[in-house]
């Protein structure tokens, strides 16, 4: 059996505001960072290059991106996006998933890439041989 090290920074606090970027462009927004900007049902996207922040702003409008649950058979309060043009538009590295502390900025949800934040490794990712304990003897 393997073990692996607790690193409590992976386990965001259910009422602190998170926002993962996922591997290929899929924002996923807990509840409490979805409730910081009124919990809309679709938002616009913005980018400011300079500083490499990403804002989601409330929008009806036809270019605005929709906000879902992610899971359709109960209700967690987590949302998902999906935002892969948006990100390689913008070059924004999508390789690893990482979790930001979102923040909340004229009505907008800011997520500061240049900001601390957490790579991700869910339980779909596939073990490599260096996750192995060495010998097979113990």
């Amino acid at each position: 059996m393997g073990f692996e090290v607790f690193d409590k920074r992976m386990a965001p606090l259910a009422k602190a505001p998170s926002v993962t970027i996922q591997k290929r462009g899929i924002f996923s927004i807990n509840k409490a960072a979805h409730k910081l900007i009124g919990e809309p049902a679709s938002v616009e996207l913005l980018f400011d290059k300079e500083n490499k922040i990403i804002a989601l702003r409330e929008s009806d409008q036809p270019h605005a991106y929709a906000i879902r649950p992610q899971s359709a058979r109960k209700d967690t309060g987590q949302v998902i996006m999906s935002a892969t043009a948006f990100t390689q538009f913008y070059d924004i590295d999508t390789t690893i998933s990482r979790r930001y502390k979102p923040y909340e900025q004229d009505g907008m949800l800011c997520i500061d890439l240049n900001g601390p934040s957490v790579e991700v490794v869910g339980n779909r990712s596939k073990r490599t041989t260096d996750d192995q304990p060495e010998g097979g003897d113990t």
